[in-house]
């Protein structure tokens, strides 16, 4: 059960996988950050995360439109069960940004994992500029494990702080993450190993696991963006 990109809701997927299965967890779900009030919130994701007056246009999405009790259910709900797929000392990551950083950091320690520290994706000084006020230039990658995390795992010193600016040869969903930022990203999983997405978008976690030697799994509900990744990997066969 590796590299192998499934189609259907996170939940009832990450359900149907045997225990102490994969080697990491590495996730960029949903934020539902977009908008202060409920009218906001339910705004297309085009319109909310959309900006810079880009020509290109890209699939929707779902899931974004949570409050944050919900969000925060939610969020709970696949953890567990992604605690249950992983390996002993396995670890996890989890993309977020301020305004949900404490919810994702709550979600994780409720679903019973251990919180070890928060890495930082610096996408430059060119993001949402606004006058009289600090730039929004900055994600965030809340990250833990499955209980003890051992330092013998043929892992390096990896980075706190990952600066790559998006770039639009490489953006293939309206929050997609640069490549090269995945490929150094899911360094921390052993050599080698299995790493599971369960929201896999256009792809962008599973590409740079199969360009470092990693195995994969992942999950996509969008069939738009599912095509988008098997295009992307596809295309990462046809040059091997």
């Amino acid at each position: 059960m590796k590299n192998k990109l499934h189609s259907g809701d996170s939940l009832p997927f990450l359900e149907s996988l045997p225990a102490a299965l994969v080697d990491a967890l590495i996730t960029d779900p949903p934020y539902a950050s977009g908008g202060l009030h409920i009218g906001s919130k339910n705004r297309s994701t085009s319109d909310k995360y959309q900006n810079g007056g880009t020509a290109r246009k890209y699939p929707e999405f779902t899931g974004d439109h949570r409050d944050q009790r919900t969000h925060l259910r939610w969020m709970t709900l696949w953890l567990a069960e992604c605690l249950r797929v992983m390996k002993d000392g396995a670890p996890i990551c989890l993309f977020t940004d301020w305004r949900q950083l404490p919810l994702t950091t709550d979600a994780l320690q409720i679903a019973g994992f251990t919180w070890r520290g928060i890495a930082v994706w610096d996408k430059g000084e060119g993001v949402r500029p606004q006058m009289g006020r600090y730039r929004n230039q900055a994600e965030y990658i809340v990250w833990g494990s499955k209980g003890q995390m051992p330092n013998e795992r043929d892992v390096g010193v990896l980075r706190g702080v990952y600066k790559e600016v998006v770039k639009q040869k490489d953006k293939f969903h309206v929050t997609g993450k640069p490549t090269d930022l995945m490929r150094d990203l899911i360094k921390i999983c052993k050599p080698g190993g299995l790493i599971l997405d369960p929201f896999a978008g256009s792809g962008s976690t599973l590409v740079a696991a199969q360009m470092e030697g990693y195995h994969w799994l992942g999950c996509e509900l969008s069939e738009e963006y599912k095509a988008i990744a098997i295009e992307r990997l596809a295309q990462l066969k046809g040059h091997s």
